[in-house]
């Protein structure tokens, strides 16, 4: 690539980014953004336990009304906040930018709105967020970060894309996007691998409503968008209910695994309002 080309490409790709931003704050500020603790004392919000109180205990944390039902002092203990860590894939394989009608974002926009609006809830939670492979961080500035990453991406040529599997690191939860139409071998993988090191997570399949429903009839050529792959056909209705079958058998096979991982797998199209997923991925992940 070129001078002039990459600067091109980066200026097309910034230019994105404003609108990008302002839809993921939208998004991000109908979730209430929670703390999440580990059960052990601190300076949290939430009560966990009485205990006796203690040499190194002031006066002012005495609880006197509980002292007072007992012949001791007791302390109020509040549980910790301790900011978890959460890694965000999004693939950029190249059916990722497949959209059936103009009305509708591609595959690829709905993944990154969703992943920054995600990112910027967890965020306002006290965590800490990082793209899969970069180091986690927290605050405002990290959420600018993300989304400069997400546009930028360029796309892949080919038709698969891979999380990285030994970026992985105990104690992180991780969040995939992805349409996982291709080779579901990487994904199986990565799965096993996560659950292996104890990490937890939730895979979202974004999909196109036309590869929901199959819509086409009458002779198509279909193609991957890489063009590696090619299928003449003079009866696509006929093939309906065969893809309508592999469709299911596909996400059968990654919800099961994500459960024997430990994880969560669910379903996205790009017709549907994204405050939808975004509400489930917010809830599987406090859950």
């Amino acid at each position: 690539m070129t001078p002039e080309q990459l600067r091109a490409s980066a200026q097309a790709a910034s230019a994105g980014l404003p609108a990008l931003m302002l839809s993921a704050e939208r998004l991000a500020a109908a979730l209430m953004a929670g703390a999440h603790g580990q059960r052990r004392p601190g300076r949290g919000e939430d009560f966990w336990q009485y205990r006796p109180a203690t040499a190194g205990d002031t006066m002012r944390s005495i609880d006197w009304r509980r002292s007072a039902r007992s012949d001791g002092e007791f302390v109020r203990d509040r549980e910790a906040e301790v900011p978890q860590s959460a890694a965000i894939w999004v693939s950029a394989a190249a059916g990722m930018d497949y959209s059936g009608g103009g009305n509708r974002p591609a595959k690829r926009q709905r993944a990154d709105l969703l992943a920054l609006a995600l990112a910027m809830a967890l965020l306002a939670g006290g965590e800490r967020v990082a793209l899969a492979g970069d180091p986690p961080r927290s605050g405002r500035m990290q959420a600018d970060r993300l989304a400069q990453s997400l546009v930028a991406r360029a796309a892949l040529e080919a038709d698969d894309d891979a999380p990285p599997a030994q970026a992985l690191r105990p104690g992180q939860r991780v969040i995939l996007f992805d349409d996982f139409l291709g080779d579901p071998q990487p994904a199986l993988d990565y799965l096993r691998r996560a659950a292996g090191l104890g990490i937890r997570g939730a895979l979202l399949q974004v999909l196109d409503p036309d590869e929901e429903g199959f819509p086409w009839s009458g002779a198509v050529l279909f193609r991957s968008a890489s063009g590696a792959v090619c299928h003449d056909t003079r009866d696509a209705g006929g093939l309906r209910a065969a893809y309508l079958a592999r469709l299911a058998e596909r996400r059968k096979l990654l919800a099961d695994a994500a459960l024997n991982a430990g994880w969560h797998f669910g379903t996205h199209d790009t017709a549907s309002a994204p405050s939808q997923a975004l509400l489930w991925l917010w809830t599987v992940l406090e859950g």
